[in-house]
């Protein structure tokens, strides 16, 4: 389905602020589909002022349908089409466009008195403009489906005024807030549990997912009638005589949300203040037990904290291991063992720095770049000589990769920098990058069968040092460190490896890698 902002610039003339204002009311508008037990079509005005076009739907979790089709960029043209011609706009709209034009016209809610039975059951129609600071934008089309009319309760009762007078916000440009405080991951809903309290914020109405939410905070008798405010700040666990939000909340007067705590049980609140005419007549509050979305949230952090803390402790265990290697290595007289070792300081030094990154991060991925930075330098210091000192550097972004790429694809840059260091730069300094860049999936197979759908890592590492030898033969090298360059970049991380040589003298690298695609890209 189109984007609501994507529809605005495409047929509309509403400005950027006009939007904004509609988007806020689209986000919240499932409130007063539930309310009313009826679908919620938005109309707006067409860029040549010839018709209007929906931009937005929404359907009831409380009641049937009145649409069972989507209708959004239908365009309703203000004239209807002549007899005998065909007409694009759905039989269930076609009588509409006396009501949408009125209530823009008059500014004002517009019922029709008779269901309309044209979509093959009864249905009751109602417009309410939709306003913002005085300016009208658009239209909302309520359709109440009344297949399953019969006598109200006391709760659909207290929903259907709910809804009237919310829809009189809209109409009036009072709603939605233009100064709401942030909401949560998942506010309460109608169905979770309603309370509608006077102007002075006592209960008049409690439904039963609301009174049942409160017995489980420790509320012995009922609600209607109480002060919800002083209710929930006396339930309290740990009431805060400093933070006012919760008693603000619970009493109805901005619109913001709170969580109350006690006995073991989190209930969360949303209020929605009813101001019509500029006079504050009561508000809505919703209320959701949360308890076990809460208790699900602490297991995970605690969780993610354990992980965290095994990556700090495998990097501190791999230091450790790096540091008695490093001493070894300073006892050893022969040369070239002593070499071996101070690979193998840089190789357990390059997991380490993974793992560290690893442990400040709450999921499995990082930014490879301070990675990759470290690494090189690394592998540099190490490798280099004072009269073949090098400094290399990285043109391009990695972005965010997984601990499973990011670790193999460590020591395959640290063994690529060495190698250049030792043998491309032996004979005096030069200059070695290491370039990169993102692709993103493209249709069609993959060339690598484990990385089929997945997007693209190229990385070319360059010296300008002394070259290949005539007779150097990747596949067959003696070098350990290209054998675990090999064995990581097609085994491991399922990529392919070139090695080549450089325009202009000396050596290319090119490794071709299979990557997540749903993680972050740079261009």
């Amino acid at each position: 389905m189109p984007h609501l902002s994507d529809l605005i610039r495409r047929y509309t003339a509403l400005t950027t602020v006009d939007l904004e204002w509609l988007q806020a009311l689209v986000s919240d508008w499932q409130l007063l589909a539930d309310l009313s037990f009826a679908d919620l079509l938005l109309w707006v005005r067409v860029r040549n002022d010839d018709g209007w076009v929906a931009v937005a739907q929404m359907r009831p979790t409380t009641g049937p349908t009145a649409f069972q089709n989507d209708l959004v960029e239908t365009f309703l043209p203000d004239v209807p089409a002549a007899e005998g011609e065909p007409d694009p706009v759905p039989p269930v709209l076609r009588n509409k466009r006396t009501l949408i034009n009125r209530a823009w016209r008059e500014g004002r809610i517009c019922r029709e008195g008779d269901p309309d039975w044209s979509g093959g059951v009864p249905v009751r129609e109602e417009t309410i403009p939709v306003r913002r600071a005085g300016v009208m934008l658009g239209v909302i089309q309520r359709s109440t489906n009344l297949s399953a009319a019969r006598t109200p309760s006391r709760l659909e009762l207290t929903y259907l005024q709910s809804a009237n007078d919310l829809a009189q916000m809209i109409a009036e440009g009072g709603f939605p807030f233009s100064d709401q405080g942030p909401l949560m991951v998942r506010s309460p809903r109608v169905g979770d549990g309603l309370v509608r309290l006077d102007r002075e914020g006592r209960v008049v109405y409690a439904s039963p997912n609301a009174q049942s939410a409160y017995r489980r905070l420790g509320l012995a008798t009922d609600l209607v009638g109480t002060s919800l405010a002083r209710t929930t700040v006396e339930l309290s666990a740990d009431p805060d005589p400093r933070d006012e939000s919760l008693s603000w909340t619970a009493g109805g007067r901005v619109p913001l949300e709170a969580e109350v705590e006690a006995r073991g049980t989190t209930v969360q609140l949303r209020a929605i203040p009813l101001i019509i005419s500029g006079e504050r007549i009561g508000a809505l509050v919703m209320v959701r037990d949360v308890t076990e979305l809460r208790r699900r949230e602490r297991e995970l952090m605690t969780k993610d904290a354990t992980i965290r803390e095994i990556h700090h402790r495998v990097k501190n265990n791999l230091q450790t291991v790096a540091a008695l290697l490093r001493l070894q290595a300073r006892r050893l007289h022969n040369s070239e063992g002593r070499a071996a070792l101070d690979e193998a300081v840089r190789r357990v030094g390059s997991i380490a720095i993974v793992h560290e990154m690893l442990s400040h991060t709450p999921d499995e991925t990082v930014d490879f770049d301070d990675i990759a930075d470290r690494v090189i330098e690394m592998a540099a210091e190490v490798s280099s000589t004072g009269a073949a000192a090098v400094a290399p550097r990285r043109v391009g972004h990695f972005g965010l990769l997984s601990a499973l790429v990011a670790t193999p694809l460590s020591m395959v840059l640290a063994e690529l920098v060495q190698n250049a260091v030792e043998h491309g730069l032996r004979y005096g300094p030069g200059t070695i990058e290491v370039r990169v860049r993102r692709q993103a999936p493209v249709p069609g197979p993959d060339e690598f069968e484990s990385g089929r759908g997945a997007g693209r890592l190229i990385i070319e590492v360059v010296d300008d040092g002394t070259g290949l030898p005539d007779d150097f033969d990747l596949e067959t090298s003696s070098s350990l460190g290209l054998q675990i360059v090999r064995t990581l970049v097609t085994g491991e991380l399922a990529g392919r490896l070139e090695m080549i040589p450089q325009e202009g003298g000396g050596t290319k690298v090119l490794l071709d890698l299979p990557v997540d695609h749903e993680v972050q890209y740079y261009n």
